[in-house]
């Protein structure tokens, strides 16, 4: 796919308004195939590939999580380390209301409302990343730095 061809989703607005240097990596999409799915359509390790979760604390305040996609997130260590008493996934509607994006499509970049983001601390360390670009079955494949840059995350140990 040449970049001409990339959908123009707000998440790719993004990443071009802010001069990143990113290979578009559309795959086949399969329902509930998650990051495993992508990591082999694309021939790509899956620890590389990063999942954009959208989660909420007690007070129903949401927040974005960027997870390695070999890994889940200890929401336990997270609500900890946020001071909350618990931590869960938006469900599907409440995360599209927030976002802009369908599940399974879901970029932290060009989000209808600015959430805090945290990630991996390990991610930020990675030579490359693909990362979802705001439509199903497509990632984009980018530096761990132009994230930091772009999203300005907070950096949390709570894979598992």
């Amino acid at each position: 796919m040449s970049r001409e061809h990339v959908p123009a989703t707000p998440a790719i607005r993004v990443l071009k308004d802010s001069r990143v240097d990113f290979i578009p990596r559309p795959y086949k999409y399969e329902e509930r195939g998650g990051t495993d799915t992508a990591a082999r359509e694309l021939g790509v390790d899956e620890h590389l590939t990063v999942k954009t979760l959208v989660m909420e604390d007690e007070k129903k305040s949401p927040f974005i999580v960027l997870m390695h996609g070999d890994r889940e997130v200890s929401t336990k260590e997270l609500a900890r380390i946020l001071g909350v008493k618990g931590i869960h996934p938006c469900d599907p509607a409440a995360a599209n209301r927030h976002t802009g994006y369908m599940v399974g499509g879901t970029s932290p970049f060009g989000t209808r409302k600015v959430l805090p983001v945290y990630v991996e601390e390990s991610i930020l360390s990675l030579p490359v990343i693909y990362i979802n670009a705001g439509r199903k079955g497509l990632l984009v494949e980018m530096k761990p730095d132009d994230l930091q840059r772009i999203l300005k995350p907070v950096p949390v140990r709570v894979a598992r």
